[in-house]
């Protein structure tokens, strides 16, 4: 049993939000609702997931960097961490695009 995919994932996530409250991008621009955004797009990845599973789609590979710790068939404790990044870094970068989109236009008007 392996930690390192785990932890990884945690300190990109941790680091993704750090940038995020560091520019009030996403969290830290409106906490409450990047929560219910956050939450909407981490439950529809997971069902995502797990129908895909379900249909034989998707399926775990066994790796040493892995926990080994599953929370149903075929979908790894390190899964809803990695959606959860995911989602968060999208949202970073499309507010961040917002923002440097916002600013060009204030300067050439």
């Amino acid at each position: 049993m392996s930690f390192v995919y785990l932890g990884c994932l945690l300190v990109s996530l941790a680091g993704m939000v750090l940038l995020d409250l560091r520019h009030r991008l996403f969290l830290g621009r409106s906490p409450r609702a990047a929560l219910v955004v956050l939450a909407i797009g981490l439950a529809f990845f997971l069902i995502w997931d797990l129908l895909g599973i379900g249909l034989g789609i998707f399926f775990r590979a066994e790796t040493d960097f892995m926990t080994g710790i599953l929370l149903a068939p075929e979908l790894p404790v390190e899964e809803p961490v990695f959606l959860l990044f995911l989602c968060e870094l999208t949202m970073v970068l499309v507010c961040g695009a917002e923002r440097l989109l916002a600013r060009r236009w204030e300067r050439l008007a």
